[in-house]
């Protein structure tokens, strides 16, 4: 059995976390007080992925909730599944990180990393098999971009063979919370790039979208963006989670999904997305789940995949549905859609198939893709960080806490390191020319003498 611990950072990464608490409890049957209320054995089989068993069978989240400020904390033990999450499990401070990175990563947030570290070596210690860590975030503000960073860092450094995936939300294009946020977003993807197994990428002006457009909600509230990502989460979680006909659990995910180490950032989708109103009026079947999954309307992040090439992609179908349908439809959409894909890597698309829907519905289906146009988001957050850097503008506040100057250069230097590589893959064709190695002796062929290429009886330059 392999467990998972999940850490929220910050009051995004907490909402996201709350979000996603609540929809797994009612997936696995669970009441508000702990005790399992739900129907089939499947619903509690594996529950003990996320959840700890205390004494009279009560069912405690494996969470750590971390902020720098009490109120989102505060609120989620308000709210209505508050009691079931272990008091020790969720720390904070009283000062917060000011939309700082320096304060989360140098200041505020170091005071209270023993602590954290603490609470997260006493889970792992409950673990028979831990499978890995996954953490929320936004990269945007103080808490968690900064203490997000170094939470990353030194969970990389304590368990370094466990697989580390991060729910990142990106800054929006067209609407920002803080002026400070390029510094912060750049800082917290240079950690990224370097610790992080996967990360998967989410904005909210894409959720935005998807609530307006798809599922017809006229103004849509952070807790309608939250849920949609409380959906990916579950959809990433539900091999780990239910039995199913083909499994894959977060490090199967990665194998297939991380074709080089760097390239880690992923875009997400989830099907079906209907208004509730129409639910009544629609059949929904594999083929619509899947056209829907790859529509570039439907990704939670503001970029456009049709712009780059998927180098790879992962399907996780949940319901009664054939393998051979998800197969077949899948196959069919790629061999039609052939130009959208890098043809260096043949099959490139992972299916993996639950039995168990998700709540009040048949059928759904979540959608994984590392696709070379995510250098988009990379490309805007770096245009403008370098408009402030230029003038080096705010940069005291950052240096205030104890930070090096050097360290904006270099994570720019990554971040634009990474956008080159993007590039380059998605320019990449099959060329084995440049590879012509010989076996015999590993020689390569530009090494070779000339007239060694002549076959025998060959003419020489000049011969006839």
């Amino acid at each position: 059995m392999h467990f998972s611990d999940l850490s929220c950072i910050g009051q995004c990464g907490n909402q996201i976390g709350a979000a996603f608490w609540e929809n797994i409890i009612q997936e696995h049957g669970i009441s508000a007080d702990g005790e399992f209320v739900g129907s089939k054995p499947q619903q509690i089989e594996r529950a003990n992925v996320y959840f700890n068993e205390a004494q009279n069978k009560r069912y405690v989240p494996r969470v750590v909730a971390v902020d720098l400020e009490p109120g989102v904390l505060e609120g989620i033990k308000q709210s209505k599944y508050g009691r079931l999450f272990r008091p020790e499990s969720m720390i904070h401070a009283e000062s917060g990180a000011g939309n700082n990175w320096a304060k989360g990563f140098y200041t505020e947030g170091a005071e209270l990393l023993d602590e954290v570290l603490d609470t997260i070596r006493q889970d792992v210690e409950r673990c028979d098999l831990l499978s890995g860590f996954q953490l929320c975030h936004s990269i945007g503000g103080g808490t968690g971009s900064g203490m997000g960073s170094l939470m990353l860092q030194k969970i990389r450094e304590e368990y370094p063979d466990r697989m580390v995936s991060t729910f990142t939300v990106m800054p929006s294009p067209e609407s920002s919370d803080t002026v400070v946020e390029p510094y912060n977003s750049v800082l917290s993807i240079h950690h990224l790039i370097e610790n992080s197994d996967m990360t998967f990428c989410l904005d909210n002006q894409a959720l935005t979208k998807i609530c307006l457009n798809s599922m017809k909600i006229k103004s849509p509230v952070h807790s309608d963006l939250n849920s949609l990502v409380a959906k990916v989460m579950s959809g990433v979680t539900t091999s780990l989670r239910f039995p199913g006909q083909l499994n894959a659990d977060l490090r199967k995910l990665a194998v297939n999904m991380v074709p080089f180490p760097r390239l880690h950032f992923l875009l997400s989708g989830i099907a079906p997305l209907t208004a509730v109103q129409a639910r009544s009026y629609r059949h929904v079947t594999v083929p619509d789940l899947c056209q829907q999954m790859y529509d570039s309307q439907n990704m939670l992040v503001d970029i456009d995949p049709r712009h780059g090439r998927y180098l790879t992609c992962a399907t996780m179908f949940r319901g009664k549905v054939s393998v051979k349908e998800c197969e077949d439809t899948i196959w069919n959409y790629t061999e039609k859609h052939s130009s959208s894909f890098v043809e260096w890597i043949p099959n490139s698309t992972q299916i993996a198939v639950c039995d168990i829907p998700p709540v009040d519905m048949d059928m759904s289906a979540t959608f994984l893709g590392n696709n070379t146009a995510i250098q988009e988001a990379f490309h805007r957050i770096g245009e403008q960080f370098s408009k402030l850097f230029k003038r080096k503008a705010f940069t005291h506040w950052f240096t205030d806490e104890g930070m090096d100057e050097m360290e904006f250069t270099e994570a720019e230097g990554n971040l634009n390191d990474l956008i080159a590589e993007y590039q380059q893959y998605q320019e990449a064709g099959v060329e084995e020319e440049e590879y012509g190695v010989y076996e015999e002796d590993g020689v390569y062929e530009d090494e070779i003498p000339a007239d060694e290429h002549l076959e025998e009886g060959a003419p020489a330059d000049g011969e006839y």
